[in-house]
């Protein structure tokens, strides 16, 4: 081989290897751009969204089974209050598919840039190629295999042009390689962004179902107080339960007590509330119902859907449950012999056990139980007895409706 010949050759190996460099660099580079976000998580979002709708579906058929009187009608309260948290939960579900996808849009994105980049690196390759056949006087592999001295030349000069001829295959078709896996990035970008605002689509159809169903737990309290004799069956249901849960709730503060587990509070309160209007005070109050009860064990407290409900102290959670008539409840014993109790929650965020802190948010505002609107019911118990919580505050804390 010519020594022309030999600079050409060591020149295109020299190119080979700077391509099989930058490949190398370009492949670490999108390995370490994986996203922590995958299709299949959002799949799983997916089959528990399918879960809760069905469950809805039942929740459904429960509600329209019954028919309006007073034997039933805090039954079918509780089934609407169990309906709204299953399209809560949808919504959250909803908005969680929303992130996940926001996420994985976030990172397409970028790989969309990795592959634009990566394809950009190749052109320049293969432009770099190009020219240098252009600038050696390549014209054609047969005048370099026709050109040798003898049989042992022509051989090598053989070997040579096929690996030239690999390389630009190679060239080539890595090009296009990086041209498709762009177009392909590009695809899967738009069909995520698809999903995401079909997501949002139903989002929106499960809110708005959401104020329908509110709207419909509203309307049948406000019917129970209008029968009378229905009204005032709900209401000693409600005291001959609130008393049993008083009852449950001594029982686990005692048992509290004899672990030696118990969080001690700061023995002052916290306003538990964002909002400062009491609608509703503590003790005697006239409902309207002859013969119904009207003593208010604790205050309502203004508050809309989903607003934040705090935790007054620090303390040990000993109750998170749901009954007919507090609806979603927390109880929080503060280990100096105080308990606060936080009713008609929409959703709960601590469990029976759970130590807090005081301004945590403990669960969010709702009318769950029987509640003709949403509103935090709030209790302070000093030694197992209610107490008027306002006593626990400055005038200026609060504000009387």
């Amino acid at each position: 081989m010519s020594n022309k010949g030999q600079k050409l050759f060591i020149r295109i190996m020299c190119i080979i290897l700077a391509v099989l460099m930058a490949g190398s660099v370009l492949i670490g580079i999108l390995s370490a751009t994986a996203g922590a976000v995958t299709q299949a998580d959002i799949d799983k979002l997916e089959d528990d969204r399918d879960a809760i709708q069905q469950r809805m579906k039942e929740i459904r058929s429960q509600i329209n089974s019954l028919e309006y009187d007073q034997s039933v009608a805090s039954a079918k309260k509780e089934i609407l209050d169990e309906q709204i948290e299953l399209t809560q939960q949808l919504i959250d579900n909803l908005n969680s598919q929303i992130a996940e996808y926001n996420e994985l849009i976030r990172e397409k994105e970028q790989e969309v840039a990795d592959r634009q980049a990566e394809e950009e690196a190749q052109m320049e390759l293969y432009k770099e190629h190009i020219r240098t056949m252009e600038e050696n006087g390549i014209v054609s592999y047969y005048s370099i295999v026709f050109g040798a001295r003898d049989f042992s030349d022509m051989l090598s000069r053989i070997d040579v042009v096929s690996s030239l001829m690999r390389y630009d295959e190679d060239v080539y078709n890595t090009l296009v390689a990086s041209r498709q896996a762009t177009e392909e990035a590009k695809a899967t970008l738009e069909s995520t962004r698809a999903s995401a605002e079909a997501k949002k689509g139903d989002l929106q159809d499960a809110e708005d179902e959401l104020q329908v169903q509110r709207q419909e737990a509203t309307d049948l309290i406000a019917a129970i107080e209008q029968d009378i004799e229905a009204a005032k069956a709900l209401y000693d249901q409600v005291d001959k339960e609130e008393d049993a849960i008083k009852a449950r709730i001594a029982q686990l503060e005692e048992e509290l007590r004899r672990q030696n587990t118990r969080v001690v509070g700061t023995g002052s309160f916290q306003w538990p509330a964002d909002s400062n209007v009491v609608t509703s005070g503590f003790g005697g109050r006239n409902t309207g119902i002859s013969g119904a009860s009207t003593n208010h064990k604790g205050v309502d407290i203004r508050a809309g859907y989903g607003a934040n409900i705090y935790a007054a102290d620090s303390g040990t959670v000993v109750t998170s449950e749901k009954s007919s008539s507090y609806g979603n409840y927390v109880v929080i014993s503060h280990g100096n012999g105080k308990t606060t109790l936080y009713g008609h929650m929409s959703q709960r965020l601590v469990k029976a056990g759970d130590t807090v802190k005081k301004g945590q948010v403990i669960g969010y505002a709702g009318a769950t139980g029987v509640a003709n609107g949403p509103h935090l019911h709030f209790e302070i118990w000093e030694n197992g007895n209610r107490v008027n919580p306002l006593n626990y505050f400055k005038s200026g804390t609060y504000v009387m409706k």
